[in-house]
């Protein structure tokens, strides 16, 4: 039983985006393993409250996510 974890920042994706990872993140894993695991697929999305998460010594909100998502710094 695949049991799939995606961290990510809090309000950084919508309910829509969250479906479309879990969707095909599960898609993924029946590629590797077969059809016969996606009923066993686990994929969870796991939001981590912002400023609890650091790159570079530096701490990410969402809107920093966004910035970097648009090409501009953080």
């Amino acid at each position: 039983m695949p049991l799939v974890t995606i961290e990510v920042i809090k309000d950084v994706f919508t309910p829509n985006q969250k479906r479309d990872l879990i969707e095909k993140v599960t898609n993924a894993v029946v590629a590797v393993e077969g059809e016969a695991l996606r009923a066993v697929t686990w994929v969870r999305v796991q939001e981590i409250q912002q400023g609890d998460w650091g790159i570079g010594g530096k701490t990410l909100t969402a809107s920093d996510v966004h910035a970097l998502a648009s090409g501009k710094a953080a």
